[in-house]
C-alpha cells in the first residue's frame, strides 16, 4: 500500500527531475519568484487540510486546480524564455596589453526580439586580467543593441584567450533565467609595462626627463661630436651656446653633442626563486623586466646594441646584441611569457652561456636578488670575474619587508628581536656591496618598484664617463 510519505517523495522527484534536466542541458534555471511560488502551495495544502471540517472533494478540487494553475503558469513562462538566436554579442579589446596598466575593452550587446529585455552581462575575462567592473544589469529596447566599456587590469603576463561572451536573461514574468554563450574569441597578450616607453619618448622630446627621475648628465670630452642645435634650457652648460645660431634665431640656442655608440648592453635576467617575491602586487621579476625594457628602449636610441640572458636552474632563452627599434620586438616576444620558478638558480651555466656567445666587451646588467650567503657569494663571484673583459652591473633588488622591520620606530618584545634580525641581515647585505664594488663591480641596491630611473641614469652615467 502507497503511504502518504511515498506520494511526497514521487512529488519531489516529479518536480526536480525536469528541473535538474533544464539545468543540465538548457542551462535554465529557477527564479526566486518561482522558488517563493512554489514554497506556497504546502502552505496552502496545509490550511486546506487542517481547516475544521472533513478534507471534502471541494477542496481535493480546490487544491489541485491551484497546485495545476502554478504548474501551468511556471510551464507558460518557460516558454517565453529567450534563446541565443536572439542576442548577438561583439567584442573589441586591443591585441597588446601591458601589465598593471589598464586596457579598454568594448562589448556591443544587441536584442533582436520585439520586447524589452532586462539581462545582465559578463565577459570571459580570466582572473589574472582583473576586470572592472565584473557583470553590467541593463534593459534592452526591443530591436536595439547597447555598448558597454570595461577596463582589465593585467596581473600577470602571458597570452591569454577570451572565447565567449555570458548573457543571463530571464522570462517574460521573471520566473526562469537562462544562461547564454555567445562565441566571441579575442587574444589578449600581456607584455611589460610598455606604456613607459611612450611616456619616455614624449618627454624626451620635450626635454622633461626629470619628471620620471632621469637626470641629465654632463658628458665628458664630447665637445667635438656635434649631433644637432637645440632650444636652451636652465640645465644647459653656457659654454655649449652657439651665439650664431642664437643671434640668427633671436632665441638662445645650444649644440647638442652626440655619445659614443656602437656599444653593447646584456641583460642576465634571473628567473629562479629569488625573484618569485612581489612588490606592488606583482613579482620581481616583472620589475626587472619593466626597467630592462626601458633601458632597452633609451640605449637603443642611443645607437647601441642590447641583448638578453634569461636564465634560472637553465639557460631559458638568449636574444643576441643586436640594434635599431626592431631589436624591441625580439625583447619583448622573449620575456612576455617568462615566469619566475621555485628553482635554484644556476649562476655557473649562465655565465658560461655569456663567455661562449658574447666575446665582445659589453655592459653586463645582472638583475636578481641575494637572501643568503649561498646566493651572494655566487653573485659576487661571477660578477667579478667579467671585470676588465666586461663592465658588470649588479643589480640588488630590496625587500620591503626587512627595510620596515629595521626601521621601526621603537620596537617592543617581538618587534625588537625582529627589528634586530633585519638590522643584521641589511648589515650583511651592505657588505655584499662594498665587497662588489671593491673587485670592480658597479651596483646598484634598489626598491623593485623604483628601480627603472636609478637603472637607466646608471647606464647614462656610464655612457657620459667613457666606462665602455
Amino acid at each position: 500500500m502507497i503511504s502518504i510519505g511515498h506520494i511526497c517523495l514521487l512529488c519531489i522527484l516529479a518536480s526536480v527531475i525536469p528541473l535538474w534536466l533544464l539545468a543540465r542541458r538548457a542551462r535554465v534555471f529557477p527564479d526566486r519568484r518561482l522558488i517563493y511560488l512554489f514554497l506556497t502551495l504546502p502552505v496552502i495544502t496545509t490550511v486546506l487540510v487542517l481547516a475544521p471540517g472533513s478534507f471534502t472533494v471541494t477542496r481535493q478540487w480546490a487544491l489541485g486546480i491551484v497546485d495545476g494553475s502554478v504548474v501551468l503558469l511556471a510551464v507558460i513562462d518557460l516558454l517565453s524564455l529567450p534563446q541565443v538566436k536572439h542576442f548577438s554579442a561583439t567584442r573589441s579589446a586591443g591585441r597588446i596589453a601591458s601589465l598593471g596598466k589598464p586596457h579598454r575593452v568594448e562589448l556591443v550587446i544587441s536584442n533582436k526580439t520585439r520586447r524589452d529585455q532586462q539581462i545582465k552581462v559578463r565577459d570571459d575575462v580570466a582572473e589574472e586580467l582583473h576586470a572592472q567592473p565584473e557583470e553590467f544589469t541593463l534593459t534592452l529596447r526591443p530591436e536595439s543593441r547597447s555598448t558597454l566599456h570595461y577596463e582589465l587590469r593585467p596581473k600577470r603576463r602571458g597570452a591569454f584567450k577570451l572565447t565567449k561572451i555570458y548573457v543571463q536573461v530571464r522570462s517574460r514574468l521573471r520566473l526562469w533565467r537562462r544562461f547564454l554563450d555567445c562565441p566571441q574569441e579575442s587574444v589578449v597578450n600581456v607584455y611589460p609595462d610598455m606604456k613607459q616607453l611612450s611616456q619616455y619618448a614624449m618627454l624626451a622630446r620635450t626635454d622633461r626627463l626629470t619628471q620620471i627621475g632621469v637626470r641629465r648628465m654632463r658628458r665628458v670630452g664630447q665637445d667635438h661630436d656635434f649631433e644637432r642645435l637645440r632650444d636652451y634650457t636652465v640645465d644647459d652648460n653656457y659654454k655649449h651656446i652657439d651665439w650664431r645660431s642664437t643671434a640668427r634665431r633671436n632665441r638662445l640656442t645650444v649644440k647638442d653633442f652626440q655619445e659614443s655608440q656602437s656599444q653593447r648592453i646584456i641583460f642576465m635576467l634571473d628567473c629562479g626563486r629569488m625573484m618569485t617575491n612581489e612588490a606592488d602586487e606583482i613579482s620581481l621579476l616583472d620589475h626587472g623586466l619593466n626597467a630592462m625594457l626601458m633601458l632597452s628602449y633609451v640605449a637603443l636610441r642611443q645607437g647601441d646594441s642590447v641583448g638578453l640572458i634569461s636564465f634560472s636552474d637553465r639557460v631559458h632563452g638568449f636574444v643576441p646584441p643586436g640594434g635599431g627599434m626592431n631589436q624591441m620586438n625580439h625583447l619583448l616576444h622573449a620575456s612576455f611569457d617568462r615566469f619566475p620558478e621555485m628553482v635554484e638558480s644556476r649562476y655557473d651555466q649562465a655565465f658560461l652561456y655569456l663567455a661562449a656567445h658574447c666575446r665582445k666587451r659589453a655592459l653586463v646588467v645582472l638583475i636578481s636578488n641575494v637572501i643568503d650567503e649561498v646566493n651572494a657569494n655566487q653573485v659576487e663571484r661571477y660578477l667579478g670575474s667579467l671585470t676588465g673583459r666586461h663592465l658588470p652591473l649588479g643589480v640588488l633588488l630590496r625587500d620591503h619587508r626587512l627595510f620596515d622591520a629595521a626601521n621601526m620606530e621603537q620596537p617592543q618584545g617581538r618587534d625588537l628581536f625582529r627589528a634586530g634580525a633585519a638590522a643584521e641581515i641589511l648589515s650583511w647585505r651592505r657588505q655584499v656591496l662594498r665587497d662588489l664594488n671593491s673587485k670592480g663591480v658597479l651596483s646598484l641596491d634598489v626598491y623593485p618598484e623604483d628601480l627603472t630611473a636609478p637603472l637607466v641614469n646608471q647606464y647614462l652615467n656610464i655612457k657620459a664617463r667613457h666606462l665602455l
